[in-house]
């Protein structure tokens, strides 16, 4: 972090990884390419340098001014790119010092490579992410098509319990155990609710574990080779694969190769014979009832990949689970992988990489246009360099930051007993800077594909965390669907659910119309319609405009046109007045229209002239978007 202010005009300096920016965003090795850097007329910049390092040496070469018709200045420079990580910053030379400006912004300092921009040349991207708009579904809480397959009480014992289904949205009696209250959702529940999906303008799904287990979360999975019985079986899921191709919609399945459920074969076999060949599956501290598990939950024990044979029964054979599922007839687009961030991690066995990788090699040969992602709740910029995940749950580089700049700093911690808490309320360049420092340390093609959620199944739900006000609940959505990445929406957020004291963000999906948000529902409807047809909000750069005590501005800029994004969260209005937008290279007479209202501003002496903007968010745009 600067600890002195940085000269105002180099706010006017800025590059990203869109096509206004660079001119082949995911180049061939050893082709050239364009990149260019914006700056005011007025910059007191005399030369640009763009910094490379080629085969681990610096390389400096000199970039050439331009000047638009509307006294933009334009620096650029042809480079080849003949590595497969390439790297590069711009150093400034100006009548006021040298300055270096990467990925996270101006310095005055030298900054580390980690904040360079950055191309993956020969890279693959599922290119159907462009217009995602995923939805997230807990089957057994989303519709119950086939009550035949409903969890009965005869149908296994668990220690002592039983599995019991409950007439849809009744609370469960307090003493069942969470994970064996079941409602009957179902797969063919979901096939029966596409036209419903399809009609809010979803064109993805991400369903949370299918496979067999005894939960009803799926978690602890009892076998990685079929859909749960109590979930339609194999058949279901070859029958909603047959309905979204129909509607010309995908999905992603959850898979949890970190662990497995106590009853799975593999765990049983382990504890049976401590020579049997899935005994080096586990981790045994003493044979056979002391074992590694996740977060010591004796439920769930860990999978040791230091066992060949476990990898190769998980991602490597032909007939592996992750390859297995790929194919037809199940055909499923992609995998999000449970506990992303602890896989491969076991005290002195830290091997996430190697396995990623593995798992990425088999997804990808196996289906090129899969999608891939983790999840993890922390940093995981080092695994989003384009050779393990193609993204992640993006809860630290979009969600955490921005509800706790709307409801207040929060963080626990597994065994923490009181969370860290924030008694002011969170900054407004702390958000700002989170933001940015996660988008800095990834290249701006994966960045496009983080998996934007605000809230899941492991979370509050949203319109819980921002304690049922709606126009906070309408800000976080505007900017889930306006941020770098694919925007992922919970089962329900649409129509205004909030958390349950019985089952939290796992309640059962509401099917009664009259106990809809129809408003909302409208508002989601037109985030996903606009989030499918503008291809600047699929593709184009990002840049932060304005930081205030209780807003922020940040714009969307493609070749044609552009969004601006105002969030305000203080419940009294922010007064009339200019916001600076002559930084972001918009011109004097631009004029902008409000998405939502039609409302128009126009900019004038640099400024957006805005009238007062009341709690929440506006949308404005101009131009082709």
């Amino acid at each position: 972090m600067q600890n002195f202010p940085l000269p105002a005009w180099l706010q006017t300096i800025h590059h990203d990884g869109s096509a206004r920016y660079v001119s082949t965003t995911i180049p061939r090795l050893n082709e050239r390419v364009t990149l260019r850097l914006r700056s005011s007329q007025d910059a007191p910049v005399r030369r640009v340098l763009l910094r490379t390092f080629p085969d681990g040496e610096q390389a400096l070469a000199p970039m050439t001014r331009h000047q638009d018709e509307s006294r933009i200045v334009w620096w650029e420079i042809s480079v080849l790119v003949n590595q497969p990580y390439f790297h590069y910053r711009f150093v400034l030379e100006a009548d006021d010092g040298v300055w270096f400006y990467t990925a996270v912004g101006p310095t005055a300092h030298i900054p580390l490579d980690a904040t360079d921009f950055c191309l993956l040349a020969d890279y693959e991207t599922p290119g159907w992410l462009d217009t995602a708009v995923f939805y997230q579904i807990f089957p057994d809480r989303f519709h119950n098509a086939d009550p035949t397959t409903d969890p009965q009480p005869e149908d296994y014992e668990f220690r002592g319990r039983h599995p019991q289904t409950y007439p849809w949205g009744e609370p469960p009696p307090p003493d069942q155990p969470f994970p064996f209250v079941f409602y009957g959702g179902d797969v063919p529940g979901i096939t029966a609710k596409l036209d419903y999906l399809q009609d809010l303008g979803v064109s993805a799904l991400y369903l949370t574990p299918i496979f067999t287990a005894y939960s009803n979360h799926k978690y602890d999975v009892a076998d990685y080779e079929h859909v749960d019985p109590h979930f339609g079986g194999d058949e279901a899921l070859v029958a909603l694969r047959q309905g979204l191709d129909a509607r010309a919609m995908r999905y992603i399945l959850d898979v949890v190769p970190n662990h497995c459920g106590y009853w799975h074969p593999w765990f049983q076999a382990a504890r049976a014979h401590a020579d049997a060949p899935e005994a080096e599956f586990f981790t045994f501290t003493h044979h056979p009832d002391e074992y590694a598990s996740w977060l010591g939950v004796w439920l769930l024990p860990k999978l040791n990949y230091r066992s060949q044979e476990l990898r190769r029964r998980m991602y490597e054979a032909e007939t592996a689970v992750f390859r297995r599922w790929l194919r037809p007839p199940f055909a499923a687009d992609g995998w999000r992988v449970d506990v992303a961030n602890m896989l491969g991690r076991q005290g002195e066995t830290q091997i996430g990489r190697e396995i990623v990788q593995g798992m990425r090699r088999a997804v990808k040969e196996t289906r090129p246009d899969a999608y891939l992602i983790g999840e993890n709740f922390f940093d995981a910029t080092a695994t989003l360099q384009g050779d393990e995940w193609d993204g992640v749950m993006n809860y630290a580089g979009l969600a955490i930051p921005l509800l706790a700049w709307l409801a207040g700093y929060k963080q626990g911690a597994h065994g923490l007993a009181e969370p860290v808490a924030a008694p002011a309320a969170w900054p407004t360049a702390a958000l700002a800077a989170t933001w940015q420092q996660h988008l800095a340390h990834i290249p701006w093609v994966i960045a496009r594909q983080q998996f934007n959620v605000l809230n899941s199944h492991d979370t509050p739900r949203l319109h819980t965390a921002v304690r049922g006000n709606d126009a906070l609940h309408r800000l976080a959505a505007l900017v889930q669907f306006t941020f770098p990445g694919v925007p992922c929406v919970y089962y329900g957020d649409e129509i205004g659910m909030a958390d349950t004291p019985e089952l939290a963000s796992r309640a059962c999906m509401v099917w009664d119309e009259a106990a809809w948000d129809h408003d909302l529902r409208a508002f989601y409807q037109e985030l996903m319609r606009l989030r499918r047809a503008s291809t600047v909000l699929q593709r184009g750069g990002f840049q932060i405009l304005a930081v205030e005590e209780d807003l922020l501005a940040y714009q969307r800029e493609g070749e044609n046109g552009r969004f601006l994004i105002i969030m305000q969260r203080r419940a009294a209005p922010r007064p009339a007045g200019p916001l600076p937008v002559a930084h972001g290279g918009i011109v004097d007479g631009t004029e902008f229209v409000e998405h939502f209202s039609g409302q128009t501003a126009v900019v004038a002496d640099g400024q957006l002239l805005v009238s007062a903007l009341p709690q929440g968010a506006t949308l404005w745009r101009t131009g082709d978007i």
